[in-house]
């Protein structure tokens, strides 16, 4: 497949809930021509946009990161001559969105109380509720027990990427998620058979 968009993401989970969330929708982005590409790190963005954008291939590029990361994306970006001093509402126009806190997050608060049958589904509520009554998390909320549990085993951020999306009620998927999907699956980038497709339709920034 050709490709004639890039999104960049920070880590393989992210790039796990892009993936699923499109094909909710009944998108390939493949197919598409949207190739979407972990980098391992927010901190390579500067590497990624110099390989993928005007210094380089010279592709139209989108993406997400934390709110954390803000600020490195716009240097890198402004380095490689798509900005001058950007702030968020500048990254929004490149196609940039950026996470609360990070996409488990978003995805933590978004699917609200079925989270817990998430972890059910995946076997995992016994070890759940094992870690919650620890006394270093016993006060936290459950959303910011669930996000510290999907990182206290390797490969669980991503298993749980794509457990979470796929729960999701599209009418509550993550507002950069959402915007991001609708920034890449715009015209020209997509036939029009997009038209056809309710709920995609309805996604906007």
């Amino acid at each position: 497949m050709d490709v004639n968009r890039i999104v960049l993401v920070e880590g393989v989970s992210d790039r796990t809930a892009v993936l699923a969330l499109a094909a909710r929708y009944g998108r390939d982005l493949a197919a598409d021509g949207v190739a979407v590409i972990a980098m391992g790190g927010a901190t390579n963005i500067g590497h990624f946009v110099d390989r993928y954008g005007p210094p380089g291939l010279g592709l139209p590029l989108a993406g997400l990161c934390d709110a954390g990361e803000e600020r490195g994306f716009c240097r890198a970006l402004d380095r490689a001559g798509l900005g001058d001093g950007l702030d968020r509402d500048g990254l929004e126009r490149l196609g940039f969105f950026v996470c609360v806190a990070d996409l488990e997050d978003e995805l933590i608060r978004s699917v609200g109380a079925t989270a817990l049958e998430v972890v059910a589904a995946q076997g995992d509520i016994g070890s759940f509720r094992t870690f919650a009554k620890q006394p270093a998390h016993r006060d936290e909320t459950r959303d910011q027990q669930l996000h510290r549990f999907l990182g206290t085993r390797s490969g669980r951020k991503n298993l749980y990427a794509r457990a979470l999306t796929e729960a999701l009620d599209l009418n509550r998927v993550p507002a950069p998620l959402r915007a991001l999907l609708a920034h890449v699956l715009r015209r020209p980038y997509v036939d029009s058979s997009m038209a056809g497709c309710a709920a995609l339709a309805s996604l906007s920034p």
